[in-house]
């Protein structure tokens, strides 16, 4: 069985068939909208920002397990490695499903040494940040609002998220 772990946008738009899909977590990992994106949330002169995960031994990601089929294997992981290009790579993590099974998975994260890493900034300059940004995948601020709304949908709140997308929307209605 092949398993991937999304907790950015494959939550709301994996993209590919799969046979099951399932809430996971990921212990040791936060998300954090650390990764610059010069073309799906953003354009090179001014990139959004998007979810990666961080390493912190205290903390847990929430997310989605897709178990895929073998005979698409292959096809899925060539579509994902387009569509996390831009300083994403492959992962192999250990998750764990709400009745404590545990399973490998692979998902993708930006490491710091990548030409697209953005690393931390406070809330407030991270909204305005993605507030302005949009690329080829839309605009930066539905993809915090449809990642939250995501995140609520199976019963998780995430600090980071929720936080963001109520200083987004603040933001947008102090306009």
């Amino acid at each position: 069985m092949t398993w991937i772990f999304g907790y950015g946008s494959l939550i709301w738009d994996p993209s590919f068939a799969y046979r099951d899909a399932r809430p996971a977590c990921l212990h040791g990992w936060r998300r954090r909208f650390w990764q610059g994106s010069p073309d799906h949330r953003g354009i090179p002169t001014a990139p959004g920002r998007v979810v990666t995960l961080v390493e912190d031994e205290a903390a847990a990601c929430w997310g989605i397990a897709f178990n895929i089929s073998g005979s698409d294997t292959n096809r899925i992981f060539d579509a994902l490695d387009a569509r996390e290009s831009g300083g994403y790579v492959r992962m192999s993590v250990d998750i764990e499903f709400a009745d404590d099974t545990c399973i490998r998975a692979t998902t993708y994260l930006a490491l710091p040494d990548n030409d697209n890493f953005l690393g931390p900034a406070s809330t407030s300059q991270i909204a305005a940040q993605i507030r302005e940004c949009a690329g080829r995948s839309g605009h930066n601020v539905d993809y915090v609002l449809r990642l939250a709304s995501a995140l609520r949908d199976f019963d998780v709140f995430d600090e980071e998220v929720h936080g963001l997308e109520a200083c987004l929307k603040a933001l947008i209605d102090g306009q």
